[in-house]
């Protein structure tokens, strides 16, 4: 994803003369085509993520597209006072880019697990929050939050997550992207976790079993449309993050179903519970301690399933 990123941020920026690039002393290997082909557009502020979001804002603010960039919870967290007042207050044209969503650098330890932002990000006011799944989405999501003017937020995986979508997408901000139709339960999945899901419909398919799977790809604005089809058309929904249960996906989820007539349907949150984690290591080895991987989450859905089933027979 990080590299699908960059890719396109660097063929937007050679069109486009307002997009600047702000990072905090790091990324060199990816950066670097960047700053050699628009160094007038290029400021690294050095380990500062508070400075580097006034900077930013201040950039925004006279007329440019910002991006500012970091690893997972630093361009967040360390500097949220400065994104809130600076950035959302003012409706500035920011792009906040972290990457490393979730356990990408589980073996750095809770300091740069990001599994709370999404959360976080959502509730700012102004704030777009957008998740995608896959280097195809990342890239088209690169350029829709190019265009789309005011502050956003990119959850971008570190390295390595494998091309889910064979072709391209037609990817628009605040509407899912499906990827596999069915009957029987809707997956809904954020991030990169999306690979999973796919895995998971997959090994149901061999069953009998026909899932729908859903990219939502984008949290806030959140397309509340889907989930209420899903929850009228099939029979159980399942969502899927590399995130807390409270306030990611599941939670938006919930919210539309608590707050909709659709019909009532089994309902099931996969993520990780509201505590840090207590052992390091990779991300595989993170998710499988957690209960993200495909088998764990395999487990899970049959319990719901046979819930299902056995709900129909009374």
């Amino acid at each position: 994803m990080r590299t699908a990123f960059f890719r396109a941020l660097h063929n937007i920026a050679a069109q486009d003369h307002r997009v600047t690039l702000v990072v905090g002393d790091l990324g060199f290997g990816v950066v670097e085509p960047f700053a050699e082909a628009f160094p007038e557009r290029f400021l690294n502020v050095g380990v500062a993520e508070q400075n580097m979001t006034g900077v930013a804002a201040g950039l925004a603010l006279m007329g440019r597209t910002v991006f500012t960039y970091s690893i997972a919870n630093f361009p967040t967290l360390r500097c949220l006072e400065q994104i809130r007042n600076d950035i959302c207050y003012h409706k500035a044209s920011v792009k906040i880019i972290a990457v490393g969503g979730g356990f990408s650098y589980g073996s750095l330890g809770m300091t740069h697990h990001a599994t709370e932002d999404i959360a976080i990000m959502r509730a700012l006011p102004e704030m777009t929050v957008v998740a995608p799944g896959d280097p195809v989405e990342t890239e088209a999501a690169t350029a829709a939050i190019t265009a789309l003017r005011g502050p956003c937020y990119l959850r971008l995986g570190r390295a390595g997550e494998p091309v889910v979508h064979k072709n391209p997408v037609e990817f628009r901000l605040g509407k899912a992207l499906q990827l596999r139709d069915g009957a029987d339960l809707t997956i809904m999945t954020t991030g990169a976790m999306l690979h999973t899901a796919v895995q998971v419909a997959d090994a149901l398919a061999t069953k009998g079993c026909e899932c729908r799977v859903l990219s939502m790809h984008t949290i806030k604005p959140f397309d509340s449309e889907a989930v209420i089809r899903a929850a009228s058309e099939t029979r159980a929904l399942i969502t899927i993050e590399e995130h807390s249960l409270i306030g990611g996906l599941g939670s938006c989820v919930a919210e539309v179903l608590a707050e909709s007539n659709c019909p009532h349907v089994p309902f099931k949150r996969i993520g990780l519970d509201s505590h840090f984690a207590s052992v390091v290591g990779s991300q595989s080895y993170l998710r499988n301690h957690c209960g993200l991987s495909v088998d764990s989450i395999l487990g899970t859905v049959n319990a719901v399933l046979e819930s299902v089933r056995t709900s129909q027979d009374l």
